[in-house]
């Protein structure tokens, strides 16, 4: 039987080592710039964005290696999500992952364009890998890949928008769900999509993994919510109480805390139910949807 957590550990590992080529040269002008991308893009993290792509890829096919592209581009967005997250304008945090966040420990201006510097990274990194694809029918998915990347990016700046934008203000459940669907949801059936479509699953798969996604991205993002109203600081490495005082539309905020966790559990159990027909090749997948339930950071 997996180990989940070694596995974890290994993918991250992977990833880790993936992100490092893309480091730039600091023996420049702009090597400041380049301090304060490297300084958000290896700072760790959970890399679960990632791993989807590749482990969902890894249900139809074993040669994940040439979907790493799709994965890289992928943690850089979220990345540049999580600079322009913390921003005063946005969000206002101080830390993340226990260390300053970057406009704290570099500058506003420098975090702004560190964001930007490394939304456009992901671009160029999927534009490379399509440039060299030799194979017709790869290249289509690719290109499918590529264009649900773009779309995904788009839903996830316009969930951001609306957090933001309805800042102390009643809504109703279903806008709640449509901005968390969105902010965080985006990214995460991004993944899982983009691992189905690269492998050359089939549409009814591909319907079940976003059927899944969707769970285990409205889960994440409800732990998410937990775990600010009553986290534990030094393990998630920021500030605890954050949403309650800007006021933010989150599923505590709406449900109340004790409710929020009993729809954590519904989601996860119905996520789960829809990976048994993948058998013992979704075993890490399982392992992944049970840690955004219980995780603590």
């Amino acid at each position: 039987m997996m180990d989940f957590k070694i596995k974890l550990k290994e993918y991250q590992e992977i990833v880790n080592k993936e992100l490092e080529k893309y480091i730039k040269d600091k023996n420049c002008y702009e090597k400041i710039l380049n301090e304060s991308v490297e300084y958000s893009l290896m700072a760790g993290g959970k890399r679960l964005r990632p791993i989807l792509v590749l482990d969902t890829y890894k249900l139809f096919k074993d040669d994940y290696e040439n979907v790493i592209p799709y994965a890289i581009a992928l943690e850089m967005v979220h990345n540049f999500s999580l600079i322009h997250d913390d921003l005063p304008e946005i969000d206002n945090d101080d830390f993340r992952h226990g260390v300053p966040t970057n406009h704290k420990k570099f500058n506003h201006a420098t975090a702004l364009l560190a964001g930007d510097a490394l939304f456009n990274q992901a671009y160029i990194v999927l534009s490379e890998d399509l440039k060299k694809e030799p194979v017709q029918e790869l290249l289509v998915r690719k290109i499918r890949s590529f264009n649900e990347f773009s779309k995904a990016v788009d839903r996830m700046i316009a969930g951001e928008y609306l957090d933001t934008e309805l800042e102390n203000k009643q809504i109703e459940k279903e806008l709640l769900k449509y901005i968390h669907e969105n902010k965080t949801g985006a990214l995460l059936k991004l993944s899982v999509r983009m691992g189905a479509i690269l492998a050359g699953a089939s549409e009814e798969d591909l319907e079940k993994l976003s059927c899944f996604a969707d769970k285990i991205g409205l889960a994440f993002q409800i732990k998410d919510d937990i775990l600010s109203e009553e986290g534990d600081e030094k393990i998630t490495g920021k500030p605890v109480g954050n949403d309650r005082e800007l006021n933010k539309c989150t599923y505590v905020s709406f449900y109340g805390l004790d409710g929020a966790k009993k729809e954590l559990t519904k989601i996860i159990n119905e996520a789960l139910e829809l990976l048994n027909e993948y058998g013992d090749k979704a075993e890490f997948l399982r392992g992944l949807t049970i840690y955004i339930r219980d995780r603590e950071k």
